[in-house]
């Protein structure tokens, strides 16, 4: 009988794995973290489009992996299949990506690296090794500098420069002997970053200080014009430069290259302060991010700026030049207050009598400060599975208040329009706006039936807005998390779109 009994724990603990990836589960979680030193856990959805696009280069990674640093593992689990590992490790979204060190399933950090093969791999090297590589001799100094797009060293190892080294992931930071650094003429003390692009080598010439250092590697370690794509996304949103100059151009395109050069040209005044980024009209996947700065591919070449944070506020230039003096100029007059934000509005349509009004940017501000009106707005996107989901049960309560003179129920397609002084955050996103002079906004997140939107209106907004919110089946959407390689991030934690 006990024989069995361990039979049957043995069968309950087999460890498959696909692709190189091994499978985990409830019953042999705890076996992989004891067995392996290093282990990246992917907790997945089989329907979510991300987990899809991220499966062959994960894939790719563990196959890296098993013949360069095979004491590391990739595992992959199915948290629709296996949701009590995914409630204990707090996945909202999907793809979550955690890390695991000496089989302590309590010390799990969440991944922090890109999504393409050879970053997955960089990043796990980093955090399974010394923060810094020690590098002896000539021939090693010039293979690690021939080796990586971008490295930085030191002649003479500090605190300091270890300290920076363990708060970058994505950027190989080494220590150099005497041979070492004689070869690459990098002094004692002295650090000195190494790259395959731009100016090839920047001598550091700032303090000893961790952050001071990080800032240098961080600012130096992104070309001064990046082009915008899935490997390079993840530095451009995760770095500390939130102001971006955007310039939306085809690559087949006559004229492109001097586009190109007047970005780099400018690009130098503001280093370390703004990103320039390219964007390619001819890629089909960059169509979203043309459609959230109100452009097609028609309008290309463009050029756009963004301040990323909770507005997003964006900046047209006054003209259509595209030289290295304009973008300048364009800069400049945003960060003097000069040139004001760029709020999108669709046209006013001709006809607007259906059971939802529809609201524009330019239609905006008559319609939710009418004092003598109720307005309740649903801020939305097209492309929205939970806006759609919402579609019919709005139409209904339009028609529940056709007669009523002093209500509006109204949405506004939030990825064509935008609006001074209002927050929209995700989709769908609804907002009350109540009749009156000076009137508070309240923001609505009670449950989407139908009865509940009701009580809510009737209430003047005191009623039924408890913040319950209604959870809709995620498996009919591609589902999004906070990490989304867009100008746009997603996530549908909270049963919604996140912008």
């Amino acid at each position: 009988m006990k024989a069995i009994i361990g039979l049957l724990a043995l069968v309950a603990a087999e460890i498959t794995s696909e692709g190189g990836v091994l499978v985990g589960t409830k019953e042999n979680f705890d076996e992989i973290l004891e067995n392996n030193a290093f282990v990246l856990v992917e907790f997945y959805a089989p329907w979510c489009g991300h987990c899809k696009q991220l499966a062959p280069e994960y894939e790719s990674a563990a196959g890296k992996l098993a013949e360069s640093n095979p004491e590391i593992k990739l595992v992959k689990v199915d948290a629709t299949e296996e949701g009590d590992l995914a409630g204990e490790f707090d996945v909202g979204g999907y793809p979550t990506l955690k890390f695991f060190k000496n089989g302590n399933r309590d010390n799990g950090i969440e991944y922090g690296g890109g999504r393409q093969a050879d970053e997955i791999v960089s990043w796990l090297i980093k955090k399974s090794g010394p923060p810094a590589i020690e590098i002896s001799g000539a021939d090693a100094a010039k293979a690690a500098v021939d080796d990586n797009d971008v490295i930085v060293l030191i002649n003479g190892k500090t605190d300091e420069f270890i300290a920076a080294a363990d708060s970058i992931d994505d950027v190989v930071f080494g220590v150099l002997d005497e041979a070492a650094a004689a070869e690459l003429k990098v002094d004692a003390g002295k650090i000195a970053l190494f790259k395959k692009f731009d100016d090839n080598r920047v001598d550091y010439s700032g303090a000893n200080d961790a952050d001071e250092i990080t800032a240098f590697v961080n600012s130096e370690s992104l070309p001064l014009v990046n082009e915008f794509n899935d490997e390079t996304a993840p530095k451009i949103f995760g770095g500390d430069i939130t102001q971006h100059v955007l310039l939306f151009a085809a690559k087949s395109a006559e004229g492109y290259d001097d586009n190109y050069a007047a970005m780099a040209a400018a690009a130098k005044d503001f280093k370390g302060k703004t990103l320039f980024v390219v964007v390619d009209c001819d890629v089909e996947d960059n169509g979203r991010v043309l459609e959230f700065f109100g452009l097609t591919q028609e309008n290309c070449p463009a050029v756009r700026l963004i301040q990323m944070g909770d507005s997003m506020a964006k900046f047209k230039p006054p003209s259509e030049e595209i030289s290295a003096t304009s973008l300048a100029g364009f800069v400049n007059g945003v960060e003097s207050g000069e040139i004001t934000r760029h709020l999108m509005s669709e046209d006013v349509p001709e006809s607007n009598d259906g059971p939802v009004f529809v609201i524009v940017g330019k239609n905006f501000e008559e319609t939710v400060r009418d004092p003598a009106k109720h307005v309740l707005v649903e801020f939305y996107a097209p492309w929205c599975g939970h806006c759609k989901a919402l579609e019919p049960t709005y139409e209904k309560l339009g028609k529940h208040f056709a007669d009523r003179d002093d209500v509006v129920i109204a949405k506004t397609d939030a990825t064509a329009n935008e609006f001074e002084g209002v927050d929209v955050q995700g989709f769908p996103t609804i907002k009350f706006f109540p009749k009156g002079e000076d009137s508070d906004v309240i923001e609505y997140e009670g449950d989407r039936s139908l009865e509940a939107l009701i009580t809510f209106v009737e209430s003047d907004g005191t009623e039924g807005n408890d913040g319950a919110g209604d959870d809709y089946d995620d498996e009919d959407y591609e589902d999004y998390d906070d990490e989304d390689e867009d100008y746009e991030d997603y996530d549908d934690e909270e049963g919604h779109d996140e912008l």
